[in-house]
C-alpha cells in the first residue's frame, strides 16, 4: 500500500514537473519573440514646424451629413427597423413562432419524468 502511494506520489511530482517545466519553455519563448518583434524607435525628431492642415470636409457638409444620419435614425426608430421583422406591425405571429420564441426565453428546465 505504502509502494503504491510512494510510486504514485512520484508519477504526480514528474508529470507536474514536465508540465510546468513545458510552460516556462513556452513563456521564454514568447519573451524572445516579443524582444525581436517590437519595431525600431523611430529617429529622434528635431523640432518640426507645425503644419496647418486644411479639413477633409468641410464644415457645412460635415453638419449636412451629421443631420442626414440623425434623421435616418429617428425614421429608423420610428419604424421598428422593418427589416428585421417577421411579421407585420399589429398582425401576431403563427402559433409555431410563438411557441419558439417561449422556449427561446424561458429558461431550461428537465422534463418529469
Amino acid at each position: 500500500m505504502i509502494e503504491s502511494l510512494g510510486i504514485g506520489l512520484q508519477l504526480t511530482a514528474i508529470g507536474m514537473g514536465l508540465v510546468f517545466a513545458l510552460l516556462a519553455v513556452l513563456w521564454g519563448l514568447m519573451v524572445l519573440m516579443l524582444k525581436l518583434d517590437r519595431a525600431p524607435a523611430p529617429p529622434a525628431a528635431e523640432e518640426q514646424t507645425p503644419v496647418e492642415r486644411k479639413p477633409a470636409i468641410e464644415p457645412d457638409l460635415l453638419a449636412a451629413i451629421t443631420a442626414a444620419v440623425l434623421e435616418h435614425q429617428a425614421v429608423r426608430r420610428q419604424q421598428a427597423a422593418p427589416a428585421m421583422r417577421t411579421h407585420q406591425p399589429g398582425e401576431l405571429p403563427s402559433r409555431w413562432v410563438g411557441s419558439g420564441r417561449t422556449r427561446e426565453t424561458r429558461p431550461w428546465t428537465p422534463s418529469r419524468r
